[in-house]
């Protein structure tokens, strides 16, 4: 029996300090998180457990030469761990749109992810997180495209192609993000996406400042303040009715944003003299 015992002790180091009845799949306690050969937890989850001596020297290996053979074994995990993140971050985002933030439950979540509750739990302790993480990722890639979009070379262009090449890929982006509108917007949404809102919100103000000033070069500064406020607005409310459609009545409501942009600042563009004779006007 001594034998027996020790032989069942070996194995269970070697298999991450789990017995044979617990690989198994055999009850043993709650749903664990994917762990290496190590016993590291996949990323985004915890661990209740000290990892083995041997689990820091596969963790310090360089990809491809981890100790006893094994050849980039928690990188896959790393890669598994990241790929079921994005899983539930998109499937929140569906359910986030369906029912709003108020509406929508983590097992809803779980249920449009296809994976148990317990799987989201090893990666999210409730739905604000998620929330939070969804938010910082949409947020990041609205900073990326308004910085894209609102160039000063813009100026360049004549007000129509100028209005199409700034609204245009602000408008997709809405339109292929709606959970973003969802996360913005909303009393009860996590303070720490709101506040983010809010200094976007004002980044992306003064950068139409900027454009408009720049395009305008004759206004004065507090006039420009006001239209880069106004134009703001126009857009906001006009983006509202272009999410509402679908279809080819969302391109109908696009270009109705557009002609309301450009009625809005072409008279003050055929009013700037240094303009008037380089800038062709629109003809409808």
């Amino acid at each position: 029996m001594p034998e027996a015992r020790a032989e069942e002790a070996t194995a269970t180091v070697r298999s991450g300090g789990r017995s044979a009845r617990e690989q198994d799949g055999a009850p043993g306690g709650p749903e664990r998180p994917d762990t290496d050969a190590g016993g590291t937890a996949a990323a985004g989850a915890a661990t209740d457990g000290t990892p083995p001596a041997a689990a820091p020297a596969d963790e310090a290996s360089p990809a491809g030469a981890a100790p006893g053979g094994t050849t980039g074994r928690p990188r896959r995990r790393q890669a598994r761990g990241e790929a079921r993140v994005a899983q539930l971050l998109e499937a929140a985002a569906a359910v986030f749109c369906a029912s709003g933030y108020n509406g929508a439950s983590t097992n809803a979540i779980a249920r449009e992810a296809g994976v148990s509750p317990g799987t989201l739990y090893q990666f999210f302790p409730n739905k604000e997180a998620i929330a939070i993480k969804l938010g910082e990722q949409l947020l990041h890639r609205w900073r990326e495209t308004y910085g894209a979009a609102f160039v000063v070379s813009r100026i360049e262009l004549p007000l129509d192609e100028m209005l199409n090449t700034v609204l245009d890929p602000l408008i997709a982006f809405n339109c292929e993000n709606p959970a973003f509108a969802v996360l913005t917007h909303g009393s009860e949404i996590p303070g720490v996406i709101t506040r983010e809102h809010d200094a976007l919100h004002a980044s992306m103000l003064t950068r139409t400042e900027e454009l408009l000033g720049a395009y305008l070069p004759e206004l004065p500064a507090d006039q420009v303040s006001r239209t880069a406020e106004m134009s703001f607005v126009l857009f906001k409310a006009g983006l509202d009715l272009v999410m509402a459609h679908e279809g080819a009545e969302r391109e109908a409501y696009t270009e109705e944003l557009k002609a309301v942009m450009r009625r809005y600042l072409e008279p003050l563009v055929c009013d700037t003299p240094d303009t008037e004779a380089t800038r062709p006007p629109h003809t409808p």
